[in-house]
């Protein structure tokens, strides 16, 4: 998997992907991310990137022509022709990105990642360059630098050979529509707080259905909003329809 980042600020990326995860899948050769700086495609001596908006208004918007050409340039595109690789814009306005959106991403080979700033970009890059909008969550941030680090770091994370444990990128929080089960590790007791008897009784079968357990109960009771999704087993909702009778009997 190759990333492209169009951006305005380049250093922002240099601790991010130095370390954990992404670096090793970079040194395994899983991945590979080219920083491109959007001033370096600009025009005039002032290496401009942006400018005020037509109609008035406060804020400055960014200039289509140097990201056209960044983007027509990395992708060896003749200009005014529609890129075959996913180019998305990072916006407030995107579709929102969730960990099927990122399964979705991991099916490229290639993504094109432009960092939005300023009070936005040029809408003739929305529509006739961009081929999809993501936004990683209702609320306002500086730049779309953050959200490209989000994006690249989720997809990671789903290739194959990115993780040490094959059904780790499985196991995740949302990756099978609920949040994920509790972890423990040594010491047996901590404090006086215990270990779960069950993790500790090797049988696979009860562990596995004590973390099933455990993960519809704390979906259940933190994001419920996900359960209307995630796919159910008659035991799954026979556990969870306890857990509306414990509450109401509370």
């Amino acid at each position: 998997m190759h990333f492209d980042i169009l951006t305005l600020f380049p250093s922002m990326f240099e601790g991010v992907f130095s370390e954990s995860i992404v670096k090793r899948a970079m040194e395994a050769g899983l991945v590979s991310i080219a920083i491109h700086n959007i001033r370096d495609y600009t025009s005039d001596k002032h290496r401009t990137t942006d400018d005020t908006p037509y109609g008035g208004g406060g804020g400055m918007i960014m200039k289509p022509e140097p990201i056209f050409a960044a983007v027509e340039d990395i992708l060896g595109l003749e200009a005014g022709r529609r890129p075959e690789v996913p180019v998305i814009l990072l916006t407030p306005q995107g579709r929102l990105f969730t960990q099927e959106v990122a399964r979705e991403l991991a099916s490229h080979q290639r993504l094109v990642l432009i960092c939005g700033h300023y009070e936005g970009v040029d809408e003739r890059v929305r529509q006739y360059l961009a081929t999809d909008e993501i936004s990683i969550g209702d609320y306002v941030l500086t730049g779309g630098e953050i959200p490209a680090m989000v994006v690249v770091d989720a997809v990671t994370r789903l290739l194959p050979g990115v993780l040490g444990y094959s059904g780790a990128a499985s196991e995740d929080s949302h990756a099978s529509g609920l949040l994920e089960y509790p972890h423990y590790t040594r010491p047996r007791i901590f404090r006086g707080w215990a270990v779960p008897e069950v993790l500790l009784s090797g049988d696979h079968a009860k562990i596995a259905r004590w973390r099933r357990e455990q993960a519809l109960r704390r979906t259940f009771e933190r994001r419920p909003d996900l359960l209307a999704k995630a796919k159910l087993s008659e035991a799954d909702r026979e556990f969870l329809e306890k857990l509306k009778q414990e509450l109401r009997s509370d």
